[in-house]
């Protein structure tokens, strides 16, 4: 039987490129988004010329009982989910005197609680399987922090020490968990950003340029594999040398 890969956040630039990556590995994939429906349906349309089962699922992450629903029919789908890529993830720019409540509850739900969603509803069948695979798509930012994105740079780190942990509490039971932590990738999320300014950005990046989602899905393809059954508890910066 297939192993199954559950990417969360499938519809942005990276998500679509780990969910294609991993179905080009081999997996079955569940594909999970929230909102970006012509992201969705151009991964759809991709998945759909690779030949592999896939399964598509609206799904707010930070809604325990609707990720939930989403691993349970996953579960009698594909037989289970053997890998997990919480990709899923919201940022936002902003002076941190002019950060409301409500923005602060909705990052942290989005890009830490919905990271401990997931996980709640994975390692169960993990654990009795002996065997899963859990990457958790942090950012750069998440190691030394950004000016005007304290919130979400917060949030990162909080996926970095929980990733670092839960780690540490499943080896016993033969499962891996990673972070990869991107620098300045060349995705839609950077579109707020002028074609100056990402130049100026380049040029302090000791590579010279932006990474791409590819790039990133290739690190994801290596921890989701058997090549890194003994790697665990580890943040992988791509960040073309930037920290």
């Amino acid at each position: 039987m297939k192993k199954c890969a559950l990417i969360t956040g499938a519809s942005g630039g990276i998500g679509s490129e780990i969910a294609l990556r991993l179905a080009k590995d081999g997996f079955d994939i569940a594909a999970c988004y929230n909102s970006d429906e012509n992201g969705i349906k151009e991964l759809e349309k991709n998945l759909l010329q690779t030949g592999v089962r896939y399964k598509i699922y609206k799904a707010d992450v930070s809604d325990f009982n609707t990720i939930k629903d989403v691993f349970a029919d996953a579960t009698d789908f594909f037989g289970g989910v053997s890998v997990l890529v919480n990709n899923a993830g919201i940022a936002q720019q902003k002076l941190f005197t002019d950060i409301t409540q409500e923005d602060f509850d909705r990052i942290t739900a989005v890009n830490f609680k919905g990271v401990f969603n997931c996980c709640q509803c994975a390692v169960p069948s993990m654990i009795n399987k002996k065997s899963g695979k859990i990457i958790n798509i942090s950012s750069m930012w998440g190691v030394c922090g950004a000016s005007c994105e304290t919130v979400y740079s917060a949030t990162k780190a909080a996926v970095i020490g929980f990733s670092k942990a839960l780690a540490r509490e499943l080896a016993p039971s033969n499962i891996q968990v990673n972070c990869i932590a991107p620098g300045a990738i060349d995705t839609k999320m950077n579109d707020n950003l002028s074609e100056e300014d990402k130049e100026s950005f380049a040029r302090e990046i000791p590579m010279g340029r932006f990474g791409t989602a590819a790039e990133i899905a290739g690190v994801v393809s290596f921890l989701a594999s058997s090549d890194s059954d003994y790697v665990t508890a580890q943040v992988i910066i791509a960040d073309g040398g930037l920290i």
